[in-house]
This record gives structure tokens, C-alpha cells and sequence, in this order.
């Protein structure tokens, strides 16, 4: 059950939610005769914390002093599901840790992460950001009955675990050349810290370092800054490693095909994040610039949705040299909540999250800048209350192209059936939602802007053309569930 104080939510509107990505990951090693000193537990804590915006349905740490693995998780937040006396159980030198946002499999109990599954020798936790093409065909080599969950990381787990004496990095060795998809895991036994990421990296994988020999590895470099370790480089697609006293060994289990998230950009990384290299905050800055000479309009000022829309807007507002301003005020503490809404209140609907600057927007011609729009009915809304609140003019600008394609990669996006951009014109969209004026940046400006190549990026959702071919029979957030 949800804890009862809510769980953080960024949807304006819960009828048109953003996208959701998969998961954060956080693994961290330190010397077993340093583990009281490290509090592997906290660094991890920490280390999630910073990665919340990738999960927010459950978390979950796992944690070896040499001997035997211990799990704790639970549904909610991080800070709802760990408290001081709870990391202070969680004692070794070895962790791994989980933020979920479900996309296969659903939000329950057991579908949270840390997976674990004991061994021969021992034990093994794992931890996966990403989606699985294959889950069935893989399913398909375990017994019947043997899967406590209902995940495409459940099955990787009890694959991997069947290792017999060849131990977890020689069980990586045979199940991971055979699993496709996106996967970017972290997983321990007793003694050691692995990292793997799929041939294509299309969700991101870090590794850093630690003072006094300790090794942390996470899903963006803003989860290594938190703890204070020092970026070293990229978990590289189709990389293998293995983190212990040894160092770093690292090995290839596939050849790299580089198409990294190009949706990471506009949207899931966090802006202090650096993705190959470019600084996320850096790239959607650029990207409103792009946007403003791409779609110029005469205006007064340009406004952010908050907070998805701001490195945007600022970008917009330097290119065109129309003043920036704050023309929506977001409530950050309102999460979902568990009172259901009268009628009336309903009616108010956006209200809750955000509301206008009636004195800086009245009478003026607004340019209104997001990262993407899904359903529409959350631009329709906001484009809405401008109007009442005096707009003389609303043109919304958006910061990615349209999303018409849903992903398979680790990303919850709505079918293309409820995407507006799958069905509507651009034209017809700018209708639906009421603006004066509607304008996407280009594919061609917001890859330029990623500074990356156009063949080492996954564009599925805006071009329709999926790196890895996609069955039928393995698309679907609750494939697992129908056949237990």
C-alpha cells in the first residue's frame, strides 16, 4: 500500500502525466576495513535521493558485509522508505540501490527493487534501469513457478542467480550477450560490485571513485556528486565490469552500438547531469535558442512551464531578446494526493500545482515555453488560465519535436493512440489546445544541440524508427502478469 502522506508526483494535471522514465540505480564498494567508516547504506541513501526524479513509486537498498546480503524496500519515496534506524541494519562495504517507476510489471510490493535470489555460494541483489525486448524468450529458459515477480528484472535475476559454480560474473557472461533491450544494471554478490550496460547504452551508467580506493556507479554523474565522488567515465555499451579489491576489470560481452536516449536531453536527466560529455542544462539551453530562430514570434515576454520548461525559456528569451519572467508560480509541495476532489474543486484541476502572476501577464503577449506536450490536456489548461488571467496573447513553444511514438526502452509513455502528436497535425494541436501561435524545435536543431551523432542516438518517439526491432508479444507493461 502507498505510504499515507502521498508519493511525489510531477504531473500538473494526473489526467496528462509527463513521461516516466524506468528506474535510478546507484551501486557503491569501499574496502571491507573501511565499512563503518563509509556507511555504504547513506551513501546510497544519498545517492537515490538524487536520482528520485527517475522513481518514485518504490526504493530499495541492498547491502553485503562479506558474508550475506540484506534487502530492505518498500513502496514510496526514498526519504519515506529509509529513516536512520533503518540504515543503520543495512552494515557492509558492498550496496546496491533502486528508485522504480514500473514499466514492466506492476507497482506492487514485490516488484520492487532490489531483486535478490540466493545461490549456491551465497547471494545475489541486482538493480536495472531500462526495458527488456526479449523478457518472454528469456522467461521461457526458467521453470514454471519460479518467478516471485512479475519484472523483466526478476527474470534476469533468477538467470543470473543459476550460476552453479561459475559464479555471477561467468553467469553475466552466458545470460547477457542473449538479453536485448535497454538495461543499465547494477548487481553484487558477497564480495563484489558489477555494472553492465546494454550494447546500444541507451539509458545512461556513470563510474566514479571514491577517496581511499572506494568505487560508486550510478545512472547520471548528479548521483556520484551528491556523495562526493570523482567522475571518472561512461559505462560503456556492452561493457561488462567488476568492482572489488582487485580494482576495475573490465571486459566486453557485446560490441557497442551506440543510440543513447536522445529524451534524456529534453527531459529525464536532471539539468546538473553530464551525458557524454555535454552538460544537460547546457543542451536545453541551446535547444531554446534553436527554437527561438526556428519559431520567432513578436511577444512580450516568455514564460516557463515550471520547472520542465525554464533551461528552455532561458535560451529562448537570450536568442529572440524577449525578456525572460516568471509567469506561473509552481506549489512544490503538493504531491499526489489521496482526498478525492469534489466536482467543484476538480473544475480548478491545474490550480493545485500551479497558478498565474495575474499583475506580470495581464495584457501581455506571452510566449510560453515546455519540454514536450503528451495528451495535450495539460497545455490546454495552462494556455486557459493565461486567458483568464488577462494574456492578450498565448504561443506556446516547445523544446523537443512531437512525441507521436511510444518507447519500449524504458520510458512510460502513453500509445500512440493517446498521444496527440500520434493522431493531431501540428496545426490541429495548436487547436486542441487554444495558442495563438504552436512551435516544435526540429529533430534535426535538438540533435545539433545534443552535439552527439544522429546514427548514436535513439529518436524512436519523434521519428517511429526503434533501434531494436520490437515483437509484438513482448510490448506491454503487464506481459509477466498474464501468464502467471
Amino acid at each position: 500500500m502507498p505510504l499515507r502522506d502521498g508519493r511525489l508526483s510531477h504531473d500538473i494535471d494526473p489526467s496528462d502525466r509527463a513521461p516516466q522514465d524506468a528506474c535510478g540505480v546507484f551501486g557503491v564498494w569501499v574496502p571491507a576495513e573501511q565499512a563503518a567508516r563509509a556507511e555504504v547504506s547513506k551513501l546510497t541513501y544519498y545517492g537515490l535521493y538524487a536520482l528520485q526524479h527517475r522513481g518514485q513509486e518504490s526504493a530499495g537498498i541492498a547491502v553485503s558485509d562479506g558474508s550475506r546480503i540484506v534487502v530492505f524496500k518498500d513502496m514510496g519515496l526514498v526519504a519515506q522508505v529509509f529513516d536512520e534506524s533503518v540504515l543503520n541494519t543495512l552494515r557492509g562495504h558492498i550496496a546496491v540501490g533502486h528508485c522504480r517507476y514500473s514499466t514492466t510489471g506492476s507497482p506492487t510490493w514485490e516488484n520492487a527493487q532490489p531483486t535478490f535470489r540466493s545461490t549456491d555460494d551465497g547471494g545475489l541483489a541486482l538493480v536495472h534501469n531500462g526495458n527488456l525486448i526479449n523478457t518472454p524468450e528469456l522467461a521461457a529458459r526458467l521453470d514454471p513457478g519460479e518467478l516471485t515477480a512479475t519484472t523483466d528484472t526478476e527474470v534476469l535475476t533468477a538467470l543470473l542467480a543459476a550460476r552453479g559454480q561459475g559464479g555471477a560474473l561467468e553467469a553475466a557472461r552466458e545470460i547477457l550477450p542473449a538479453t536485448r533491450g535497454a538495461f543499465s544494471l547494477v548487481f553484487m554478490d558477497e564480495g563484489t560490485l558489477y555494472a553492465a550496460r546494454d550494447p546500444e547504452g541507451i539509458r545512461p551508467l556513470v563510474l566514479g571513485s571514491l577517496e581511499d580506493r572506494g568505487w560508486v556507479v550510478a545512472s547520471e554523474t548528479a548521483g556520484l556528486d551528491i556523495v562526493g565522488a570523482r567522475f571518472v567515465r561512461e559505462i560503456e555499451p556492452g561493457e561488462l565490469i567488476a568492482l572489488d579489491g582487485e580494482g576495475v576489470r573490465s571486459e566486453r560481452f557485446a560490441e557497442a552500438r551506440p543510440k543513447g536516449c536522445l529524451f534524456e536531453y529534453v527531459y529525464l536527466a536532471r539539468p546538473d547531469t553530464t551525458i557524454a560529455g555535454r552538460s544537460v542544462q547546457a543542451t536545453r539551453v541551446e535547444v531554446g535558442r534553436r527554437l527561438a530562430r526556428e519559431h520567432p514570434v513578436e511577444a512580450d515576454m516568455v514564460i516557463p512551464t515550471p520547472e520542465s520548461g525554464t533551461p528552455a525559456a532561458i535560451g529562448y528569451a537570450e536568442a529572440s531578446g524577449i525578456p525572460y519572467g516568471q509567469g506561473l508560480v509552481k506549489n512544490s509541495y503538493v504531491g499526489r494526493t489521496f482526498i478525492q476532489p469534489s466536482q467543484t474543486i476538480r473544475q480548478l484541476g491545474i490550480r493545485l500545482k500551479l497558478n498565474p502572476l495575474r499583475e506580470a501577464i495581464e495584457g501581455k503577449r506571452l510566449v510560453v515555453v515546455d519540454d514536450s506536450i503528451v495528451r495535450g490536456n495539460t497545455q490546454r489548461a495552462i494556455v486557459s488560465m493565461l486567458r483568464d488571467a488577462g494574456a492578450a496573447e498565448v504561443h506556446v513553444r516547445i523544446s523537443s519535436p512531437p512525441v507521436a511514438w511510444p518507447c519500449f526502452y524504458g520510458i512510460d509513455f502513453a500509445t500512440r493512440a493517446e498521444l496527440i502528436a500520434g493522431n493531431l497535425s501540428v496545426e490541429e494541436i495548436r487547436d486542441s489546445i487554444g495558442a495563438d501561435s504552436l512551435g516544435y524545435v526540429s529533430l534535426e536543431e535538438l540533435i545539433s544541440a545534443s552535439q552527439i551523432a544522429k546514427d548514436e542516438l535513439c529518436r524512436a518517439c519523434f521519428d517511429g524508427q526503434y533501434p531494436i526491432p520490437v515483437e509484438q508479444d513482448a510490448r506491454g507493461k503487464h506481459l509477466l502478469e498474464a501468464t502467471r
